[in-house]
Order: C-alpha cells, then structure tokens, then sequence
C-alpha cells in the first residue's frame, strides 16, 4: 500500500529506549501523516486516533479489488491537489509533546464495552509500564449473562509480590474506570501457538482451571447464603465463596450497583458504597440491614388530576410551540466532590 517505510525516528548514540518503546517518528520527504477520528477529524496531542498516510509513496490500490481500495484509499480532506489520497493503516497512534507519532495498537484491536470504545493496547501499555509487570495481553470476553468483560492477563517479574488489588490500583491511577479489567488473572508464562503467537483459546483455559482452583468455603448464614446466590449470578461465575473477593471475581461498579439492587429488593440493606468497603461476602453480610419489602396495589388509578401551579403558568404563555418548551436550571456546589 506504501513505500517499505513512511515515518522515521533517529536514535541517537546512547539514547535510552523509554518504557521499552520506539516511537514511529515524523513522516519522511514527500510524505504525510495524521492522526484522524472517525470524523476524518484531527485529534489532539496525546489522544488517540487512526493513523492516515500520503504522499508519493502510496499504490494505486488493490489489484481486482476495487471495493477494498475504496475502503482504505480515502480521499485526503487536507490536500487542494485533485485525486490526492490517504491510506488508511489501521494502527492506533497518538502525537507525542515532542510531535513524534507513537504506536499504541491495531484497530482491529479496538473493542466496545458499555458503549465505550476502547483500545486494548493502551490497557496493554499501561499495564507492562509497571515495574512487577513482565508481559500482559487483554482481551474481552462474553460472560454467562453474555455481557461483554475485560480481562487482563498478566506474567509478573521474577521475584515480584504485588497483588492483584495493589495492580487494579494502579491502572485506575492512569485510566478511566470503564478502561480498567474486571478481572486481572497471573499466569507463569503465556500460552503460545506453534508459530510463536498467543494462544486465546489456551488463555480461557488457564481462566477456567484457575477459577476451578480457587479455595472455596460455602456461606454459612442465610445472608450469606443470598449474597452468595446473588453475585454468581450477576459475576457469572458458578459458585461464590464467602471469602472470594467480588473485584477479583471480575466485579466492577457498573456490577456492584445491580448486586447491590438485588440484594435491597430480597429484603437487604445495603447501599452502593458498603461493596467497595465491604469487598467478600462474609464482610458485606456482616453490615447488612433488613428492611420490610413493601408491596402496594398496583391497579390502574383513574380520575380527574389537578393542574400544578408550574403547569398554570406554562399555559399561561399562550406559547406558539409549546411542545419544544424546556426548563434548564445550573445547581453550584460549594464544596468540591
């Protein structure tokens, strides 16, 4: 699609390689390089986007496949030459602050969790910035419920000791919550194929046999009992032990609210919070309240209803298009949240 290399970057003599990374460089004489949206629409230093090339270097496109150059040979939005285009590489790059493109993934990496787009490479690259950290791969499963997950697996340094809490801390230090996996699993090495790749197939194996290893003790009260039923059904997990944390089990706030709601309606109280103090069931069955469910006739109510003083005034205005009528007010918070 391109000349043998579009970008370049000097190394220079005693230059160290920082987080174990080279970046891609500056485009090369006669070549161009941005860094797009979806939109075609450039994006800042440091955010995350697509990267298109041109310049002279760039084919014609496919042989015979007028469809596929359709697809990846754009027409540049940038140039005022006639026919001049872009070609799509699929790589995930950002602008660095000294204007060197750095490479972050592949597009095809990209993923939707929760109607949040998001690269795994990043996760990745986070993640093996971490001293204990040897090497990682994240993924993102389908759970029993058929929610879609993210789960990292990583290989720790010799001799590390970090725990799996202490390593989640440390990515919500440097990402977003909805970028952080729900399930962080250790593995002595990474599965690989014949020719050398990571074996996926294997990495759900090693997740099953270690959730079929976990040391697991049965609820020993009713609460328990309840909670215990609750979160494997929620976690899709088997079975939940009183002792397994919900975090580690793949738990994450999104998860904990519906738990948590489930709970309240089975006659529990406990709010939002309580699982994030509370992180197994033998600590959250042990602040959990009771409260009397209430159930009220539900039967269709008729009859004639006032009108509220707001809904006089709003007639009052005799307004021309009262169906495009909104009512906006800006709260101030004293404190910061």
């Amino acid at each position: 699609e391109n000349t043998t290399f579009s970008c370049c970057h000097v190394m220079r003599a005693g230059e160290a390689v920082v987080d174990e990374s080279v970046p891609i460089g500056r485009p090369i004489t006669n070549s161009t390089a941005y860094v797009l949206d979806e939109q075609l629409r450039p994006v800042p230093v440091g955010v995350c986007g697509e990267l298109y090339l041109g310049g002279d270097g760039l084919a014609r496109g496919y042989v015979g496949r007028a469809e596929l150059t359709g697809e990846k040979f754009v027409p540049n939005p940038f140039s005022t030459v006639p026919g001049e285009r872009l070609y799509r590489t699929g790589d995930v790059v950002r602008w660095n602050a000294e204007g060197l493109v750095e490479f972050i993934g592949r597009a095809d990496q990209q993923v939707k969790v929760r109607g949040y787009r998001i690269e795994l490479g990043e996760i990745e690259a986070v993640l093996n910035e971490q001293p204990s950290v040897k090497e990682s791969i994240a993924v993102v499963i389908d759970d029993a419920a058929g929610n879609k997950r993210l789960v990292a697996y990583v290989v720790e340094e010799i001799g590390s000791d970090e725990s799996v809490s202490e390593l989640r801390q440390k990515l919500r230090e440097k990402l977003p919550e909805y970028m952080v996996p729900s399930q962080l699993i250790k593995l002595d090495a990474m599965p690989l194929t014949a020719n050398g790749k990571v074996d996926r197939k294997a990495l759900a194996a090693a997740e099953f046999e270690l959730g079929q290893t976990r040391v697991y003790e049965a609820p020993r009260t009713e609460v328990e009992e309840l909670l215990a039923e609750i979160w494997a059904e929620v976690l899709g997990v088997e079975r939940v032990g009183i002792h397994d944390n919900f975090f580690e089990l793949g738990g994450d706030s999104i998860l904990s609210i519906q738990s948590i709601a489930r709970a309240n309606r089975k006659g529990l109280r406990l709010s939002p919070k309580d699982i994030f103090y509370h992180q197994t069931i033998a600590q959250l069955a042990a602040v959990a309240g009771t409260v009397t469910e209430v159930e009220a006739e539900q039967g269709l109510v008729m009859g004639p209803v006032s009108l509220t003083p707001i809904q006089h005034w709003f007639f009052e205005q005799e307004l021309s298009e009262p169906h495009h009528f909104n009512q906006t007010l800006l709260l101030e918070i004293r404190e910061s949240i």
